[in-house]
């Protein structure tokens, strides 16, 4: 198990844990590790990447016009396996695009994403197969089909075996054929929203990310009281040792954005979300486009936008998103 931690790291005040100025590429890898140390703390140890290739079974084969729809199972490198749909284009022009597809809170977990039922506004495996991506969007813990305790296999946090599945589930597309490694995107809704963030944070492979209606800064979420966050889908240590406190977390999203920089990230982040507070997202923009414009030169990577809705994901942004992704890539 790979650990990062604020010892190993020197002793840190929370505040430059969660973020801080960076003037130089120096300093940037210095608030990237410390973040992930932050992470770490709250979640649990990031596992050991596996490096055998992962098992993928086909439990199911559709095909249409443009694309295959394959509902699958993968090894989690855990002993379990994690339920998926995998898309993959039948007309093939080289090695294609690739985005990990993540879920919302939502009972039917990966069926959302791959237009199998929910919000049509959410199903973007589905749009992005039929743009030639090959896309894969897997159930997260105690969703869909995929009932696993995570607790009782060791984790502390059901988002760090999240990190683990979906750092897997990218495994599953670089095994592929079809796929241009260096071409590997994720995307998600609020709770796929934040995990496509979380991933991306610890997993260099993944070129872009879209993060819709995923994230605000702690403190502006519902007033300073993190107990959505603590709760056994998320990070229960945000409540015994943190307190549910803003102030005492050790990581925060404006440092989880600037620790991506300079890939590009597409923000949804509508006016009337009540989840995600809008002044709490800007305020995490703010403090990564010193870090996109001055460090890395790459303003361009860092694309916010608010449309006037609430915690939806309309269909001019999402579509602005995949152009994004298909721009970036």
């Amino acid at each position: 198990m790979l650990m990062y931690t604020r010892r190993s790291l020197g002793l840190l005040g929370l505040a430059a844990l969660r973020a801080g100025a960076v003037g130089n590429k120096s300093e940037w890898k210095a608030l990237r590790e410390r973040t992930l140390a932050g992470m770490c703390e709250v979640m649990g140890p990031l596992p050991a990447a596996t490096a055998q290739r992962p098992v993928v079974k086909v439990v199911e084969e559709v095909s249409f016009p443009t694309f295959t729809r394959r509902k699958i199972t993968f090894d989690s490198g855990d002993g379990d396996f994690v339920p998926a749909y995998l898309f993959v284009p039948r007309e093939k022009k080289g090695r294609a695009r690739a985005a990990l597809c993540l879920h919302q809170t939502v009972s039917i977990g990966k069926e959302e994403p791959a237009g199998l039922g929910g919000k049509p506004n959410l199903r973007y495996a589905l749009e992005l197969a039929e743009r030639g991506f090959v896309t894969i969007a897997p159930d997260y813990p105690r969703f869909g089909e995929y009932k696993v305790d995570a607790y009782s296999m060791g984790y502390v946090s059901a988002s760090m075996k999240g990190i683990r599945n979906h750092r897997r589930a990218v495994d599953v597309l670089v095994s592929m054929s079809e796929v241009d490694g260096r071409k590997i995107a994720a995307i998600g809704h609020s709770l796929g929203g934040h995990n496509a963030l979380f991933v991306s944070v610890f997993d260099e492979r993944i070129s872009a990310v879209v993060t819709s209606c995923g994230f605000t800064a702690f403190a502006n979420y519902k007033g300073g009281d993190l107990t959505g966050w603590s709760h056994a889908g998320y990070m229960p240590r945000i409540a015994s040792v943190y307190e549910k406190s803003p102030s005492k977390m050790p990581f925060d999203f404006p440092a989880i954005l600037q620790s991506l920089a300079p890939r590009p990230v597409f923000i949804n982040a509508p006016t009337g979300d009540s989840n995600f507070d809008l002044t709490g997202v800007k305020a995490c923009v703010d403090a990564a486009r010193p870090v996109y414009a001055d460090v890395f030169k790459a303003s361009k990577r860092l694309r916010a936008l608010h449309p006037e809705c609430g915690h939806d994901f309309p269909p001019d942004v999402r579509m602005q998103s995949y152009d994004f992704l298909v721009e970036s890539l």
